[in-house]
Protein backbone atom coordinates (compact mmCIF):
# COMPACT_ATOMS: atom_id res chain seq x y z
CA UNK A 1 0.00 0.00 0.00
CA UNK A 2 1.15 3.53 -0.65
CA UNK A 3 0.44 6.47 1.63
CA UNK A 4 -2.51 7.71 -0.43
CA UNK A 5 -4.21 4.31 -0.23
CA UNK A 6 -3.68 4.16 3.54
CA UNK A 7 -5.12 7.63 4.06
CA UNK A 8 -8.10 7.01 1.78
CA UNK A 9 -8.95 3.77 3.61
CA UNK A 10 -9.66 5.43 6.96
CA UNK A 11 -10.28 9.14 6.47
CA UNK A 12 -14.06 8.67 6.33
CA UNK A 13 -14.15 7.12 9.82
CA UNK A 14 -12.18 9.91 11.51
CA UNK A 15 -8.66 8.45 11.46
CA UNK A 16 -5.60 10.18 10.01
CA UNK A 17 -2.33 8.76 8.66
CA UNK A 18 0.51 10.47 10.55
CA UNK A 19 4.20 9.48 10.40
CA UNK A 20 3.71 5.77 9.81
CA UNK A 21 0.74 5.42 12.17
CA UNK A 22 -3.03 5.78 12.17
CA UNK A 23 -4.31 8.23 14.80
CA UNK A 24 -7.64 9.48 16.11
CA UNK A 25 -9.19 10.80 19.31
CA UNK A 26 -12.34 9.82 21.17
CA UNK A 27 -13.96 12.67 23.15
CA UNK A 28 -15.12 11.46 26.60
CA UNK A 29 -16.63 12.98 29.71
CA UNK A 30 -14.55 11.36 32.45
CA UNK A 31 -11.55 9.18 33.12
CA UNK A 32 -13.99 6.37 33.85
CA UNK A 33 -15.48 6.69 30.39
CA UNK A 34 -11.95 6.79 28.97
CA UNK A 35 -11.26 3.46 30.69
CA UNK A 36 -14.45 2.09 29.15
CA UNK A 37 -13.18 3.15 25.72
CA UNK A 38 -9.89 1.36 26.36
CA UNK A 39 -11.69 -1.81 27.40
CA UNK A 40 -13.96 -1.65 24.37
CA UNK A 41 -11.02 -1.21 21.98
CA UNK A 42 -9.09 -4.04 23.61
CA UNK A 43 -12.06 -6.38 23.27
CA UNK A 44 -12.68 -5.38 19.66
CA UNK A 45 -9.04 -6.00 18.71
CA UNK A 46 -8.86 -9.33 20.54
CA UNK A 47 -5.50 -11.06 20.36
CA UNK A 48 -4.15 -8.26 18.14
CA UNK A 49 -4.54 -5.55 20.78
CA UNK A 50 -1.04 -5.78 22.26
CA UNK A 51 0.60 -5.79 18.83
CA UNK A 52 -1.26 -2.89 17.21
CA UNK A 53 -2.87 -0.43 19.65
CA UNK A 54 -1.42 2.39 21.76
CA UNK A 55 -3.82 4.08 24.17
CA UNK A 56 -3.44 7.41 25.98
CA UNK A 57 -6.30 8.05 28.43
CA UNK A 58 -7.27 11.50 29.68
CA UNK A 59 -10.38 12.84 31.41
CA UNK A 60 -11.63 14.57 28.24
CA UNK A 61 -10.35 12.29 25.47
CA UNK A 62 -8.64 9.06 24.52
CA UNK A 63 -5.86 9.17 21.94
CA UNK A 64 -5.83 6.01 19.82
CA UNK A 65 -2.85 5.04 17.68
CA UNK A 66 -2.56 2.01 15.43
CA UNK A 67 0.59 0.50 13.95
CA UNK A 68 1.85 -3.04 13.42
CA UNK A 69 4.53 -2.83 16.09
CA UNK A 70 6.76 -5.62 14.84
CA UNK A 71 6.97 -3.99 11.42
CA UNK A 72 6.96 -0.33 12.59
CA UNK A 73 4.46 0.58 9.86
CA UNK A 74 0.77 0.50 9.00
CA UNK A 75 -0.47 -2.79 7.55
CA UNK A 76 -3.81 -4.01 6.23
CA UNK A 77 -4.64 -5.31 9.70
CA UNK A 78 -4.33 -1.77 11.11
CA UNK A 79 -6.78 -0.50 8.52
CA UNK A 80 -9.20 -3.26 9.49
CA UNK A 81 -8.79 -2.44 13.18
CA UNK A 82 -9.40 1.28 12.61
CA UNK A 83 -12.80 0.58 11.11
CA UNK A 84 -13.59 -2.10 13.70
CA UNK A 85 -12.72 0.16 16.64
CA UNK A 86 -14.76 3.03 15.23
CA UNK A 87 -17.73 0.73 14.72
CA UNK A 88 -17.49 -0.68 18.22
CA UNK A 89 -17.26 2.77 19.80
CA UNK A 90 -20.24 4.03 17.81
CA UNK A 91 -22.31 1.39 19.59
CA UNK A 92 -21.53 3.33 22.80
CA UNK A 93 -22.53 6.61 21.16
CA UNK A 94 -18.89 7.70 20.89
CA UNK A 95 -17.04 9.05 17.85
CA UNK A 96 -13.51 8.84 16.46
CA UNK A 97 -12.39 12.32 15.36
CA UNK A 98 -9.00 13.66 14.23
CA UNK A 99 -9.09 16.67 16.55
CA UNK A 100 -10.04 17.58 20.11
CA UNK A 101 -8.79 21.14 20.47
CA UNK A 102 -5.98 20.53 17.97
CA UNK A 103 -5.36 17.89 15.34
CA UNK A 104 -3.60 14.65 16.15
CA UNK A 105 0.15 14.92 15.61
CA UNK A 106 3.52 13.34 16.32
CA UNK A 107 6.62 15.28 17.34
CA UNK A 108 10.21 14.41 16.45
CA UNK A 109 13.49 16.15 17.22
CA UNK A 110 16.05 16.20 14.41
CA UNK A 111 19.76 16.54 15.21
CA UNK A 112 22.15 17.47 12.41
CA UNK A 113 25.51 15.72 12.77
CA UNK A 114 28.75 14.90 10.97
CA UNK A 115 29.43 11.73 12.98
CA UNK A 116 26.03 10.18 13.66
CA UNK A 117 27.39 6.89 15.12
CA UNK A 118 29.53 9.00 17.43
CA UNK A 119 26.71 11.07 18.92
CA UNK A 120 23.75 8.68 18.73
CA UNK A 121 24.76 6.62 21.81
CA UNK A 122 24.91 9.83 23.88
CA UNK A 123 21.34 10.84 23.00
CA UNK A 124 20.11 7.30 23.58
CA UNK A 125 21.71 7.19 27.03
CA UNK A 126 20.96 10.72 28.23
CA UNK A 127 17.26 10.41 27.33
CA UNK A 128 16.89 6.84 28.59
CA UNK A 129 15.66 5.89 25.11
CA UNK A 130 15.96 2.67 23.07
CA UNK A 131 16.50 1.79 19.42
CA UNK A 132 13.57 2.36 17.10
CA UNK A 133 11.76 -0.88 16.40
CA UNK A 134 12.77 -2.33 13.06
CA UNK A 135 16.03 -0.34 12.96
CA UNK A 136 18.06 -3.51 12.24
CA UNK A 137 21.21 -2.16 13.88
CA UNK A 138 21.23 0.93 11.67
CA UNK A 139 23.71 3.31 13.40
CA UNK A 140 21.76 6.32 12.15
CA UNK A 141 18.27 5.14 13.12
CA UNK A 142 16.07 7.15 15.44
CA UNK A 143 16.00 6.54 19.19
CA UNK A 144 12.61 6.41 20.88
CA UNK A 145 11.01 6.63 24.30
CA UNK A 146 10.25 3.06 25.42
CA UNK A 147 7.07 4.38 27.08
CA UNK A 148 6.12 6.34 23.94
CA UNK A 149 5.64 9.55 25.89
CA UNK A 150 8.50 11.71 24.61
CA UNK A 151 9.31 12.62 20.99
CA UNK A 152 11.58 10.45 18.88
CA UNK A 153 15.05 11.80 18.14
CA UNK A 154 16.46 11.23 14.65
CA UNK A 155 19.74 12.20 13.04
CA UNK A 156 20.27 14.08 9.79
CA UNK A 157 23.59 13.63 8.03
CA UNK A 158 25.67 16.77 7.48
CA UNK A 159 28.48 16.96 4.93
CA UNK A 160 30.38 19.85 6.47
CA UNK A 161 30.18 21.52 9.89
CA UNK A 162 27.64 24.30 10.13
CA UNK A 163 27.95 27.08 12.68
CA UNK A 164 25.75 29.86 11.33
CA UNK A 165 22.40 28.34 12.34
CA UNK A 166 20.83 25.94 14.82
CA UNK A 167 21.58 22.23 14.36
CA UNK A 168 18.55 20.90 16.22
CA UNK A 169 15.01 21.46 14.97
CA UNK A 170 11.53 20.07 15.58
CA UNK A 171 9.53 18.03 13.07
CA UNK A 172 5.79 18.22 13.70
CA UNK A 173 3.88 15.61 11.67
CA UNK A 174 0.23 16.56 11.24
CA UNK A 175 -2.69 15.22 9.19
CA UNK A 176 -2.46 16.33 5.57
CA UNK A 177 -5.72 18.25 5.87
CA UNK A 178 -4.54 20.16 8.95
CA UNK A 179 -1.18 21.43 7.65
CA UNK A 180 -2.33 24.70 6.08
CA UNK A 181 -4.26 25.74 9.18
CA UNK A 182 -1.25 25.01 11.40
CA UNK A 183 1.10 26.94 9.10
CA UNK A 184 -1.26 29.91 8.94
CA UNK A 185 -1.50 30.00 12.73
CA UNK A 186 2.29 29.92 13.08
CA UNK A 187 2.76 32.73 10.56
CA UNK A 188 0.04 34.81 12.23
CA UNK A 189 1.90 34.36 15.51
CA UNK A 190 5.01 36.02 14.06
CA UNK A 191 6.62 33.05 12.31
CA UNK A 192 8.53 33.14 9.05
CA UNK A 193 8.10 30.79 6.09
CA UNK A 194 11.68 29.78 5.28
CA UNK A 195 10.91 27.35 2.46
CA UNK A 196 8.00 25.50 0.87
CA UNK A 197 10.10 23.91 -1.87
CA UNK A 198 9.46 20.41 -0.52
CA UNK A 199 5.74 20.93 0.20
CA UNK A 200 3.48 19.08 0.83
CA UNK A 201 6.06 16.71 2.33
CA UNK A 202 7.25 19.51 4.59
CA UNK A 203 7.39 23.26 5.06
CA UNK A 204 10.28 24.92 6.91
CA UNK A 205 9.22 27.68 9.32
CA UNK A 206 11.20 29.70 11.84
CA UNK A 207 10.67 32.14 14.66
CA UNK A 208 11.98 35.69 14.31
CA UNK A 209 15.40 34.63 15.63
CA UNK A 210 15.77 31.89 13.03
CA UNK A 211 15.01 28.80 15.15
CA UNK A 212 13.51 26.33 12.71
CA UNK A 213 10.64 23.84 12.73
CA UNK A 214 9.23 21.64 9.97
CA UNK A 215 5.52 21.00 9.50
CA UNK A 216 5.35 17.63 7.75
CA UNK A 217 2.69 15.42 6.19
CA UNK A 218 2.63 12.03 4.45
CA UNK A 219 1.97 13.63 1.08
CA UNK A 220 4.65 13.99 -1.57
CA UNK A 221 6.76 11.11 -0.22
CA UNK A 222 5.88 8.03 -2.32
Amino acid sequence: MNRQEISDAVIDVGWRYVLGTLMTTVPVGSIGQAAEVAARCTAAAGDDADHHIWLDLRADHVLLTLQTLGAARVTVRDLELARALTGSLRELGLATVPATGRSVQLLEIAVDAIDIPGIRPFWKAVLGYEDEEGAHNDPGAAVVDPHRLGPAVWFQQMDVPRVERNRIHLDISVPHDAAQERIAAALAAGGILVSEAAAPAYWILADVEGNEVCITTWQGRD
